[in-house]
């Protein structure tokens, strides 16, 4: 639920007051209406900056047309106007008013920059970063022209180059608090996550109150394992703005890596109150009560996440573990093999239905699901080791030993797949294998020791083969 737009709080203007702004509007329409357009331009433009600042789209819209109506060569107001139509995302008018603003006046900076905002977004990309150069051409240490050109970049992922950009604005105003912002998110969308904190660290020297700030700084943590101040960054995020769903989702999964479940679930749930439309917030919720051991609040998650989204893989996977453990075998399967069917990687899935196969004993469907979910991940060693501890149960040695095999191939030094094959060397009758490979198990986990004399109490005895296991 991570976001790069930087949505910040700015309470500069609170005190003027809504009201006062609707009626200031109400006036100048009247003004208009009465024809005294022309008498009262100041008035009239200064509330169309307001209705910009205020996002009173249509009614700054209305009284920029009224007063071109009567000053069509007034640059000002045609910029005015692509700036309303830029915020309504209607680009290409928007366009045709900064063209034309800029045919009365070429060499307007404020211009330029709010045009390539509207080419960037008619997908004109070149056309717009051919309009900021030019601005910078005009303005060299226009610190918002070298940011937009630092957007530009960044949005399209080449976040070195916006790096740059954003890095050269800030020597320009050490105080560009937005320009910090962007910088942090370069940094986080590159890993580069000790400098996105030092960076998200600085933009909140300078924006405090911001919550998108605190949020990012948290998800830096996360990312980190830093899970403690994670939860403070999102905390303070929250005190600043009780309704940032992304932040108490996020807390949520800062408390679950603490394992602080109960703290982690009231957080989840509050997300779910603020955003009652995200599916990965019912599957946390399902996950905490899963945690908990409560299977059947978590099914219930689970199956509304599921409802959200009928393709949601892992929630059909997570529904299935707990329809497993429940002894719902039928429920199980038919959620693992809806999970198979819907993703370009069942790996798991596959695997979650071979172990539900074998605890129902039918063991040769647990094998080709088994081989499934290697054929989807050939570096699965969970699966080849399962594989080939079901082929000796099955009596399949040499299928066994293969798979041992690759186990050992994946994990050189893993000691149960080389007595698994002293094992297998031993039903073979391959005794100077047998006694090799239980040597090496033997090595590198003593404990093994005390497995094989449970399973083979007449050998362990054997003078025979602790002369062997001593030769070799």
């Amino acid at each position: 639920m991570s976001f790069s737009e930087d949505f910040f709080d700015n309470n500069e203007n609170e005190r003027f007051d809504d009201k006062d702004l609707q009626a200031k509007v109400k006036s100048c329409k009247e003004i208009v209406s009465a024809g005294q357009t022309f008498s009262d331009l100041e008035n009239i433009e200064e509330t169309i900056e307001l209705c910009l600042e205020f996002d009173y789209i249509d009614d700054g819209l209305f009284l920029c047309d009224a007063v071109l109506e009567i000053t069509p060569y007034n640059s000002e107001i045609w910029q005015f106007k692509g700036m309303l139509l830029n915020n309504k995302f209607d680009f290409e008018n928007a366009y045709y008013a900064f063209n034309k603003s800029l045919s009365l006046n070429p060499n307007d900076v404020e211009s330029l920059i709010n045009k390539s905002i509207a080419e960037e977004n008619l997908n004109m990309l070149n056309d717009s970063i051919e309009t900021l150069n030019k601005a910078l051409i005009l303005e060299p240490n226009n610190e918002e022209v070298v940011f937009s050109l630092g957007l530009i970049n960044e949005r399209q992922e080449n976040y070195q180059e916006a790096i740059e950009y954003f890095k050269k604005a800030i020597e320009m105003d050490k105080s560009y608090a937005e320009a910090w912002y962007e910088l942090g998110y370069c940094y986080e969308s590159l890993d580069e996550l000790d400098e996105a904190l030092k960076v998200y660290e600085k933009f909140l020297d300078l924006e405090p109150h911001s919550p998108t700030g605190w949020y990012n700084k948290g998800i830096v943590q996360v990312r980190m394992g830093d899970f403690a101040n994670a939860a403070d960054s999102f905390e303070l995020s929250i005190a600043l703005k009780d309704d940032f769903a992304s932040s108490w989702f996020n807390l949520g999964v800062a408390y679950a890596n603490m394992n602080k479940i109960n703290d982690s679930l009231n957080a989840f749930k509050k997300a779910a109150e603020l955003d009652p439309y995200d599916e990965a917030i019912y599957l946390n919720i399902g996950q905490a009560y899963e945690d908990l051991s409560d299977l059947n609040m978590a099914i219930r998650n689970y199956s509304k996440a599921i409802e959200m989204d009928e393709d949601y893989y892992e929630a059909y996977l997570a529904r299935g573990y707990c329809y497993d453990i429940l002894g719902k075998y039928r429920l199980a399967l038919r959620d693992f093999n809806k999970a198979i069917s819907i993703t370009t990687n069942p790996t798991d899935a596959w695997s979650a239905r071979a172990d539900l196969e074998y605890s129902l004993g039918h063991l040769q469907d647990s094998i080709q699901c088994y081989i499934n979910a290697i054929e989807s991940d050939y570096k699965n060693f969970n699966a080849w080791f399962k594989l080939a501890e079901t082929y000796i149960e099955i009596g399949s040695w040499l299928d066994a030993l293969a798979a041992f095999e690759e186990c050992l191939n994946l994990k050189p030094e893993h000691a149960n797949s080389y007595y698994g094959k002293a094992k297998i060397f031993f039903l073979l009758n391959r005794t100077t294998e047998a006694i090799s490979c239980l040597k090496s198990a033997f090595k590198l986990d003593p404990t093994i020791r005390n497995d094989f004399a449970k399973e083979f109490p007449e050998v362990k005895t054997s003078k025979l083969f602790n002369k062997l296991i001593q030769e070799n």
